[in-house]
């Protein structure tokens, strides 16, 4: 596998775990209230923890790539988002 397939890879995987993340950061929002304890729930927590591991995934995944061909499948994460709100949470595709 070559360096780039090898970095496009890495990327594309970030922006799913990423999107991940974002689906349960907003799972977890629905328990928060006034109490700062309530930031500490199950998916909140969940959702951080796949937003850094995509971090470190996006991180090896540019090392050895071009920015200019692996920013674009950043934008991927979206295009998940949206089939995860749609799937999870029963949300229109507007």
């Amino acid at each position: 596998m070559t360096p780039l397939v090898r970095s496009i890879l890495m990327v594309f995987v970030a922006s799913v775990i990423g999107s991940l993340g974002m689906a349960f950061l907003k799972k977890g929002a629905t328990h928060v209230t006034r109490s700062l304890f309530s930031f500490l729930n199950p998916p909140l927590l969940f959702g951080i923890v796949l937003f850094l591991g995509s971090s470190v995934f996006y991180a090896l995944g540019i090392k050895d790539g071009q920015l200019s061909v692996l920013y674009p499948f950043v934008s991927l994460g979206y295009v998940w988002g949206l089939l995860w709100a749609k799937l999870f949470f029963n949300e229109a595709v507007t």
